[in-house]
């Protein structure tokens, strides 16, 4: 029985040796999709311009190709940028995004979305506005609010043209009131959230509130206790 299984081992194992060459030959040369998602990056921005719309930051594709070369494409091999080298202000259309893909040869993009791109370019623009003090609460009874004042009063706001022709003023965090009886000063943040502008530099305010007794407030007077007269007793009424 043992002498049979080692009868013309030579050729068994060429046979065999050649079936499993013949198998990952096959298995490499079988084609198969791959779904990916690769980050899209926008790169060369030309100086005093930004972007300006809501743009996508990665695309989705489908990759054929032969097994072995799936089997080995990492998402590293895989990118893909837009260059805005030399743009102007306004939309630009990028048509064709799977042209731009930088993939090993022997495979082929079947499918990509978005297949294209609209980028908005504004021109950067800085102005100041002045801060608003926002305050909640009342002070104690008997006590208003004389002024208040943030310092510095404007800041810087910078970023595309046409949001910041719209920004008139920024505000500052609200600040409690309630039963304050003394003025104070207090570092407040200030709550700004832009599409396409931000604060340049100075994110918070010195903000100094001055209380003072309300000249006009009268304190409540006590109420007076009466009592009702009684005839005395024995006398009657005629």
């Amino acid at each position: 029985m043992i002498d049979k299984i080692f009868e013309n081992w030579l050729l068994k194992f060429i046979s065999l040796a050649f079936a499993v060459v013949l198998w990952f030959f096959v298995m490499g040369e079988s084609r198969m999709e791959v779904n990916h998602i690769v980050p899209l990056e926008y790169e060369n921005l030309p100086p005093k311009l930004m972007i300006a719309s809501e743009v996508p930051t990665s695309v989705a594709i489908r990759i054929s190709g032969p097994r072995a070369m799936q089997m080995n494409l990492s998402p590293g091999d895989i990118s893909l940028s837009v260059d805005l080298t030399g743009l102007s202000a306004g939309v630009t259309s990028f048509k064709r995004l799977e042209e731009s893909l930088n993939i090993p040869s022997g495979l082929k993009i079947t499918r990509i979305s978005p297949s294209y791109v609209d980028v908005k370019l504004e021109r950067v623009r800085e102005r100041e506005v002045p801060v608003r003090v926002v305050m909640t609460g009342e002070p104690a009874v008997g006590f208003i609010v004389k002024s208040s004042k943030a310092v510095p009063g404007k800041v810087a706001v910078a970023g595309a043209e046409s949001e910041l022709k719209g920004v008139a003023e920024v505000v500052t965090e609200g600040i409690d009131l309630t039963n304050v009886q003394e003025s104070f000063s207090q570092a407040v943040a200030i709550s700004y959230i832009g599409n396409y502008t931000d604060l340049k530099e100075t994110k918070t305010v010195e903000v100094q509130v001055v209380i003072q007794p309300d000249p006009d407030y009268v304190p409540p007077q006590p109420e007076v206790e009466t009592t009702e007269e009684t005839e005395p007793e024995g006398e009657t009424a005629k």
